[in-house]
């Protein structure tokens, strides 16, 4: 493939043309879902470790403890 034929290819990937209005709300919807799952785990993790490792955090008990207690759609 010759090299103007990729900057054609790009230029024409690097057009914005916005998405669908399904299409936003899908990728926010996923984004979001993604973001519970990751706050899901590891606050469950938070909850497993010991003292020593909380302080290699620079979080004490009392802290850990809150954020862990924390629902999973709460910042």
């Amino acid at each position: 493939m010759s090299q103007a034929l990729r900057s054609a290819h790009i230029a024409t990937l690097n057009d914005h043309v916005p998405l669908p209005v399904l299409a936003v709300v899908a990728v926010r919807f996923a984004v979001a879902v993604t973001k519970w799952d990751r706050l899901r785990k590891t606050r469950k993790h938070l909850r497993t470790l010991d003292p020593h490792l909380l302080r290699d955090i620079g979080l004490d008990p009392v802290t850990a403890q809150a954020e862990a207690d924390k629902s999973f759609w709460q910042d």
